[in-house]
């Protein structure tokens, strides 16, 4: 599994100013909630949280990334694979994915940790 260590070796001590703030639970309790979509539309992730089985000695925070960015691959994956054309295929990847990540920072929120 391709955790991104060729940027991630590292790791801030120190976060930039806007990004968002999250316990070590919280963000591992996303983590496992991205590892669970993942698993739903593409191959299975390892279990390899801090605490759990194959523990990989990154951090949640690390896993909310890396994981995050293989859902967002299958994703694209998938548009390719499902549009009839691959204009089709662009404009869904492209203008209708833009338009909908505009939404979503429009909103301005922190996406909350759902229990």
């Amino acid at each position: 599994m391709d955790h991104g260590d060729d940027f991630f070796g590292g790791w801030p001590a120190h976060h930039h100013p806007a990004a968002v703030q999250r316990t070590d639970e919280e963000w591992a309790q996303i983590a496992r909630y991205l590892r669970q979509a993942a698993g739903k539309i593409g191959p299975p992730l390892p279990v390899c949280l801090p605490g759990e089985p194959r523990e990989c000695g990154r951090s949640a925070q690390q896993h909310v990334l890396a994981w995050a960015a293989e859902i967002k691959a299958v994703a694209h994956h998938i548009i390719e694979q499902s549009a009839p054309t691959p204009e089709h295929a662009a404009f869904a990847a492209g203008t209708l994915y833009q338009r909908q990540l505009a939404d979503l920072r429009e909103q301005d929120t922190v996406l909350p940790v759902r229990r």
